[in-house]
């Protein structure tokens, strides 16, 4: 699965608190998942704060509209294909082809105290 090429997709999540966007990859019967703190872009150079939250269903890589539970609505901000360069417990190593997410990008976790907190980074 480390070099085969599977499907992403970027959603800008708006909430009553906010917006933020989430980061689905497609691993296998699930979406892993990242709520990030900014829209990721080709252009990035600063660091995006990341947050890993619950595996979401497949169908959210075509999905717009309202989030169950009156959590928001999504809609499609980038979607493509990425492959895994590298994945480790803590790191992973992507390279994307979308609009939006293009080229190599890290995402790693920030510290052991919190497993959830990670940083996404164009590499």
């Amino acid at each position: 699965m480390a070099n085969e090429s599977m499907r992403f997709v970027v959603l800008r999540h708006e909430t009553a608190e906010g917006t933020h966007w989430d980061l689905m990859l497609e691993r296998g019967t699930a979406l892993a998942t990242w709520r990030l703190a900014a829209a990721p872009s080709r252009d990035a150079t600063d660091p995006i704060a990341a947050v890993r939250i619950g595996e979401h269903r497949r169908e959210y890589l075509e999905y717009e509209g309202p989030v169950s539970g009156n959590r928001g609505t999504v809609t499609r901000y980038d979607a493509g294909l990425y492959r895994a360069i590298r994945i480790a417990e803590t790191e992973w190593e992507l390279e994307f082809d979308g609009q939006h997410l293009s080229g190599r990008y890290g995402l790693s976790v920030n510290g052991l105290d919190d497993p959830s907190g990670w940083t996404l980074r164009r590499l």
